[in-house]
């Protein structure tokens, strides 16, 4: 009898111990995403949105292309009440977005992958959109450029600094410090602290795009992480961040300021390769308070046929 109970409280007391050690770990969400903000249309125009006519408290955001326009339509009526219904006029890759390989279409200068990614966003699988996150934080290193000027960012270089050769952009020394927690399928998410400048549709005088003098992922980090990617045969999944378009103010307007040269350095290596960028995100300093190591990206992207890229809501799940 003495055995039997050994035995009884030998296997509970394994059941117990095993349900500890294997219990889920607990985890937290993280909403990375921008609201869009949307305007009635000009004389029911749905391409023009009016920006004197904001739906709530809705603010017009830098964007390469228009504002949100929505429109109501007529309801659907029944006996019991009615269905109110809409319609959207909205850019790709307006607020935060993700964009396809499609996106950038290499010329024979550029072109590296001879059988190249060019997906659009129909195409794209879950994988590519799901993936675990490597995180890179430069928002400490931003700022203290920032309160070199009294916290207020700057068009003048000499004032606050976010070219490639600064250490106040992504850097290949970022890369290195992460090489090892790259793998096939992984998402880049770097956090600058910039969404919060986020406003002001004048692409001249908002501080989000700061006379193309804003933190990114400079040219040399992009080309290390290719780099990398062809010595150890991988392929992350892409990369996100909270600018406008991944790479630094200095890759995205070119050396000279001039949309033609040498310009979205990251765009052009990286696409092609296969890569997806989430642009715009927001919230993304909260990942920092997440276990090391733990999140993972989560891309709600629209499927739609022939698209280079759309609106999504991204989202992170990570353990504390």
């Amino acid at each position: 009898m003495r055995m039997a109970l050994s035995r009884t409280a030998l296997t509970i007391g394994l059941t117990f111990g095993l349900a500890i050690g294997t219990a889920k770990a607990e985890t937290f969400l993280v909403d990375l995403t921008h609201a869009l903000g949307t305007f009635a249309p000009k004389a029911g125009k749905i391409w023009e949105a009016d920006l004197t006519k904001p739906y709530k408290n809705s603010i017009a955001v830098p964007t390469f292309g228009a504002q949100v326009v929505y429109e109501r339509t007529p309801d659907f009526k029944t006996n019991q009440g009615h269905f109110t219904l809409g319609r959207f006029a909205i850019g790709e890759h307006h607020g935060t977005h993700i964009d396809t390989p499609m996106h950038f279409q290499n010329n024979s200068k550029t072109v590296e992958i001879k059988n190249r990614d060019n997906r659009t966003l129909e195409l794209l699988t879950p994988k590519d959109l799901i993936g675990p996150i490597v995180f890179i934080d430069i928002s400490a290193r931003v700022q203290a450029e920032l309160d070199r000027n009294g916290g207020v960012q700057s068009p003048d270089i000499s004032k606050t600094n976010f070219t490639n050769s600064s250490n106040n952009v992504v850097t290949v020394q970022d890369i290195n410090a992460v090489a090892s927690k790259l793998k096939n399928g992984v998402w880049i998410v770097a956090n600058a602290g910039w969404s919060r400048f986020y406003k002001n549709p004048d692409f001249a005088t908002t501080p989000y795009f700061n006379g193309w003098n804003h933190p990114g992922f400079s040219k040399a980090a992009c080309d290390r992480i290719i780099e990398l990617e062809d010595k150890n045969g991988f392929r992350i999944n892409g990369i996100a961040m909270d600018n406008i378009a991944i790479d630094s103010g200095q890759s995205g307007a070119g050396d000279k300021a001039d949309l033609v040269v040498n310009s979205f350095h990251c765009h052009v290596r990286g696409l092609q390769r296969g890569w997806k960028f989430v642009e715009n995100a927001a919230n993304l300093g909260q990942l920092a308070e997440a276990k090391t190591g733990s999140c993972k990206l989560f891309v709600g992207a629209l499927k739609l046929v022939n698209s280079t890229g759309a609106p999504a809501r991204v989202m992170a799940e990570c353990e504390k």
